[in-house]
């Protein structure tokens, strides 16, 4: 039985977002079965279950490592983890431009190109949460942000 309990948390847990903790990534241990509750008219059966859970829950001012997945004149939006981040070219530093023409298009300046599949350090400027989601906007127009050399 219990077997089947945790298998269900891990399957309705793991990979969600909940705007009180964030992404859950994964369950690491499940702590406490409380006793079950017959549902009435269902026949289903209600557990409390205690569990800890590494989250992923970013804040305003975090400093992260993404992946650029897409580029458009108007910024561009990468990945950190289950999050994406845009970022608007009023926050990307002003002697990068945008070349439509390249292939793929990208921002570029002497030194640095962003493009699809490019490693980038951001720091988030604003948040929102809603109930199953976290949307975020980030800029890499400070020091010692933009593309990571590898």
């Amino acid at each position: 039985m219990q077997a089947q309990l945790k298998d269900k948390l891990y399957a309705d847990v793991e990979g969600t977002c909940t705007g009180r903790y964030g992404y859950v990534i994964t369950v690491l241990s499940l702590n406490n079965f409380g006793k079950g509750k017959i549902l009435p008219g269902s026949g289903l059966a209600e557990f409390k279950v205690n569990y800890q859970a590494i989250v992923f829950k970013p804040y305003k001012g975090e400093v992260l490592d993404a992946i650029v997945t897409t580029v458009n004149k108007m910024g561009f939006f990468a990945d950190v983890g289950p999050l994406q981040v845009f970022v608007s070219n009023h926050l990307i530093p002003t002697d990068m431009r945008f070349d439509a023409n390249g292939n793929p298009p990208c921002y570029s300046s002497e030194d640095q190109v962003i493009q699809k599949d490019v490693q980038v350090r951001l720091k988030l400027v604003g948040t929102r949460v809603d109930a199953t989601e976290i949307f975020a906007i980030g800029t890499i127009k400070e020091d010692y942000l933009g593309v990571i050399s590898s």
